[in-house]
């Protein structure tokens, strides 16, 4: 079978792109191919929201499909600062069509972030993890970044797994969590939008509308991220104050007692 041609094409700075291809009537796939993993830099982010921006305004309303051209890698987050900061980058979530991200490989952090924005989601049943890593790099989830995990997310017990425990989710652990909906690559996932009729529920012109709705907790947050930076630095600053209390405290009972107590 001859490759499909694009229908548009993007750079992402240095030396990747995303491009999009119609692997069915309306149905678009973006596909990131930004070595080595698909980082979600500033660059990344500019060419993917341009991307939804041209399929929304320049094309017939269907569905839009993410996936990448790096087998191992959906995306692998790291840079999700650049991500949240800008306003537009998640807007997939009250986005104006079915989206629909095809994870064919691992998923961490923000490429998961980014994933769970999506409507529905499809993995590669052969390839990958899923994992929400921040506690073992000391990063703290941002307003946004939790809300789309706890108002997505079927079950508080795989929230909290998925949060505190930094728990690696291969695709049948994935399905069976309701973190994804469905398992396979191109031709099951077409075989999905077939039954589901999704490339027809935007014609209405309310899809989006409905989105906005559902996910009011998430939207807000990410219409208020500054307020939502300002409120966790707040938080880490009063963290810091009760750290200093309670060590003044047991310093205070260890002077009293005479003698410090050892250290794990």
């Amino acid at each position: 079978m001859p490759p499909i041609p694009a229908l548009f094409t993007l750079p992402i700075e240095p030396k990747g792109s995303i491009f999009c291809t119609q692997p069915s009537q309306r149905v678009y796939l973006l596909t990131f191919d930004s070595p080595p993993d698909n980082r979600l830099t500033p660059a990344f982010c500019t060419a993917f929201v341009l991307a939804l921006d041209i399929l929304d305004r320049r094309f017939p309303k269907g569905i839009v499909v993410t996936t990448s051209a790096i087998p191992k890698f959906y995306s692998n987050g790291l840079d999700y600062e650049s991500a949240v900061k800008s306003k537009t980058f998640f807007s997939d979530v009250f986005y104006p069509m079915p989206t629909m991200a095809l994870i064919n490989g691992h998923a961490f952090a923000g490429g998961l972030m980014t994933a769970m924005m999506h409507d529905y989601r499809f993995m590669n049943p052969h390839r990958g993890f899923l994992c929400l890593n921040e506690v073992e790099f000391g990063a703290p989830l941002m307003p946004p970044m939790s809300s789309i995990f706890r108002q997505k997310l079927p079950s508080p017990s795989t929230y909290r797994t998925m949060v505190l425990e930094a728990k690696r989710f291969n695709a049948l652990e994935a399905l069976q969590e309701g973190i994804v909906d469905g398992l396979g690559m191109v031709p099951e996932l077409l075989n999905f939008v077939e039954e589901t009729k999704l490339v027809n529920k935007a014609k209405s012109g309310v899809y989006g509308r409905l989105k906005r709705e559902m996910w009011r907790e998430t939207v807000g947050y990410l219409e208020n991220h500054v307020g939502g930076q300002k409120r966790i630095k707040e938080e880490m600053e009063a963290d810091k104050g009760r750290a200093d209390e309670e060590e003044k405290r047991v310093a205070d009972w260890e002077h009293s007692k005479g003698h410090g107590v050892s250290k794990l």
